[in-house]
């Protein structure tokens, strides 16, 4: 019985960890100036957790308790670690902001640190290809081989970025605070970039067991409001409409056991109207504006889908035309492998088969998973089995995340059926 109680709390501890910790440290940073001491002492706290709460009870407002419990632990550690010692009156200033009396603001302040310390690692001082890795691991606890794999680098060289950040806000003091409106457009940019690769991760987790997560999709909508209410740019409003008609169709994109269900097979009715009209108003708003840039422009192109009752109705042509002003916005190899497949549901499936082998001769996207895969359905449509059969199985070794591997399988599985019955 005690084993089962044990078993319970540790549940709700790593519960309360995936929930509450990035908020939590958040606040942290902000207390400290220092991520590491930050992330220890949350440790630190979840330790106490574990031993406490089986006995004296899981506090009321599990975030502000953490945060108690690990300001007193910093305390501790501060008057023993001489490399503090010159800071410790402004840090122990900075640690009595939040106490325990005012557990009701605590949660409010939590929410707007994390927008902080985003806004303070898209600080113009640090460099812009160690900013948004900085933010994806720190604020958002993306791992470091989530974050290589969005940026196509390898682990090593990503953690090394990370550092580098770090020590540039500690070494420079850089503030932890939401800019004033003045400064706000040099650093929108950047947390825009932020905001959009969260969603990305939480549309499309880059490894694992479960093709999307729920709570990351949840907070990059989150803290896009929050932005959207800072400064109402046109931008802020696509990349918002952009992750709303993404996140519409969260219901009818796995199957009861996680498959993952192609868009021309999802059941539209599952499709949340309430999101996509939302979407929609604000794609509306931001190309009023007349300053359209590449996430109004991709949101343009998902409210296109949105729209369309079926697949087969889809204006392939419209989403060809989007995408050929994208990639003069962003001439990038990932919308260019987009706009191929977009042609190709257009004028043919060998057409974007021509477009995708001229990316990968270059050695653009030869080690991204989804090229291979968008290519092996192409040759697969165009007869092509053989070819189909190898651009799936290069797909497959590139490729992490468990629902994927299942369809490259399954599409693997079908090409060998097709095969045989026709001999």
């Amino acid at each position: 019985m005690e084993e089962d109680s044990q078993e319970n709390f540790e549940e709700l501890i790593s519960e309360v960890y995936r929930a509450e910790s990035r908020q939590a440290f958040a606040t942290l940073v902000r207390l400290l100036g220092d991520f590491d001491l930050a992330e220890e002492m949350l440790h630190e706290a979840f330790a106490v957790a574990m031993s406490q709460w089986p006995r004296d009870g899981v506090p009321q407002n599990r975030r502000a308790w953490l945060i108690s419990t690990a300001r007193f632990k910093a305390i501790d550690a501060i008057r023993r670690r001489q490399r503090f010692a010159g800071q410790l009156p402004e840090i122990m200033a900075r640690l009595q902001e939040i106490g325990d009396e005012n557990e009701a603001n605590a949660v409010s302040e939590i929410q707007d640190d994390r927008l902080r310390l985003i806004f303070t690692c898209c600080h113009p001082a640090i460099d812009r290809s160690v900013q948004i890795p900085l933010t994806l691991r720190e604020v958002c606890g993306l791992t470091t081989e989530e974050i290589a794999s969005a940026f196509l680098v390898t682990p090593p060289t990503m953690a090394q970025r990370i550092v580098r950040g770090k020590a540039k806000i500690r070494d420079a003091r850089i503030p932890y605070v939401v800019p004033s409106l003045t400064e706000l457009p040099e650093r929108l940019d950047a947390v825009l970039s932020v905001v959009y690769l969260i969603f990305n991760e939480a549309y499309s987790a880059s490894a694992g067991d479960n093709l999307t997560r729920a709570d990351l999709s949840e907070e990059a909508i989150r803290l896009a409001r929050l932005i959207l209410d800072l400064l109402p740019d046109a931008e802020v409003m696509g990349l918002l409409a952009l992750m709303l008609l993404h996140e519409s169709r969260r219901p009818a994109r796995t199957t009861a056991e996680g498959d993952i269900v192609l868009l021309e097979d999802q059941n539209r009715s599952l499709w949340n109207r309430e999101l996509i009209d939302e979407g929609l108003q604000l794609v509306e708003q931001a190309m009023a504006t007349g300053r359209i840039g590449a996430y109004t422009i991709q949101a343009a192109i998902s409210g296109v889908h949105a729209s369309s009752k079926t697949s087969e109705a889809t204006d392939w042509a419209q989403i060809v035309s989007l995408y050929d002003v994208l990639f003069r916005a962003a001439p990038t190899p990932i919308v260019e492998l987009n706009r191929a497949v977009a042609m190709a549901m257009r004028d043919g499936p060998e057409v974007g088969v021509q477009l995708i082998d001229t990316i990968l001769s270059r050695g653009d996207l030869t080690d991204y998973h989804l090229a291979h895969s968008a290519r092996g359905e192409l040759l697969r449509r165009s007869g092509r089995i053989a070819d189909a059969r190898t651009a799936f199985e290069n797909a497959l070794t590139l490729t992490k995340q468990e629902p994927e591997k299942k369809i490259l399988n399954r599409k693997l599985n079908e090409l060998s059926s097709a095969t045989t019955s026709s001999q």
